[in-house]
């Protein structure tokens, strides 16, 4: 058990019989009020986010949970087979787990999962992908504006605007915590 505020960025706690990662806390104290927590917490089964108040005053129950780095291989229907890198185990993970993640994972890519009581409840992609444009609009000739953008097809599906000089082929790096595009990537 920890105090409420002893809550920090990333630790996993049990609220209601639910573990959440924290998101995100802010500590409030207005006035004559009693300080309080506001959190955000990320359910580690869902994956929902929610927003909760905790009084200053609460002891809350910290629950541990183990990441881990696991290599995407391919994907069977609607299972997807990761391999652990240590142990070289696989495990098959449905698509309610990973939910639009798997907009940015393409085969070899090494990804973080979340382990809670021994089960795959959660995973991370890296923070930046590399991957190659599969359609998008033709170059624009005369086109100088700085704010223009187009829709790109990336090679697993995502979509993603891009600048108009970008052309079907290349490589660009995502941000995958945001969606958008980071760079062009020289081969």
């Amino acid at each position: 058990m920890i105090k409420a505020t002893e809550i920090r960025k990333g630790i996993a706690i049990v609220m209601d019989g639910t573990v959440y990662i924290v998101h995100d806390f802010q500590h409030v104290a207005k006035g004559n009020w009693r300080s309080y927590i506001q959190a955000k917490l990320r359910n580690l089964k869902t994956g929902q986010l929610i927003e909760q108040r905790i009084r200053s005053t609460d002891t809350i129950e910290e629950s541990f949970v183990d990441k881990k780095d696991m290599e995407y291989l391919y994907s069977q229907g609607t299972e997807h087979i990761f391999m652990d890198l240590e142990t070289y185990e696989q495990a098959a993970l449905s698509n309610d787990l990973i939910g639009d993640m798997m907009q940015w994972l393409k085969p070899n890519t090494v990804v973080q999962v979340t382990i809670s009581e021994g089960q795959i409840v959660g995973i991370e992609p890296p923070n930046t992908v590399e991957l190659r444009i599969t359609d998008t609009p033709p170059v624009v000739k005369g086109a100088t504006a700085t704010n223009q953008s187009k829709e790109a097809i990336l090679e697993t599906g995502a979509k993603v605007r891009v600048p108009p000089f970008i052309e079907v082929g290349e490589m660009i790096r995502v941000d995958t915590r945001t969606g958008e595009y980071v760079e062009r990537v020289k081969e």
